[in-house]
């Protein structure tokens, strides 16, 4: 591999959605949350990650590899759980991960 793969390579791996997922999962664990992979075996387009809290509190996330935006369903499902008070966020990159965990 020359040069050039390898960095198209390593900057593909950061800007992935598995790997944003694992740093939001790394970092939650290490605030003292849970980060919890959510699948709905009846309903689809709801975030990827629940993260649980201290204090009863919950986050809900949908994570996207850079530059992605959520689908339409995926939209709907956010303003639904908006609507009930529930935090929601859309993170496309390790920063913003960590502006939504400040």
């Amino acid at each position: 591999m020359d040069g050039r793969s390898i960095k198209n390579l390593t900057e593909h791996a950061d800007r992935s959605e598995k790997s944003i997922e694992a740093y939001l999962t790394r970092k939650v664990k290490a605030m003292g949350g849970l980060s919890l992979k959510f699948s709905s075996f009846t309903d689809i387009g709801y975030p990827d990650r629940l993260l649980l809290w201290p204090g009863g509190k919950a986050t809900w996330v949908e994570v996207k590899s850079r530059g992605e935006k959520p689908r339409k369903i995926q939209e709907y499902r956010m303003a639904r759980l908006r609507s009930m008070g529930f935090e929601v966020y859309v993170v496309d990159s390790k920063d913003k991960v960590d502006e939504i965990l400040k």
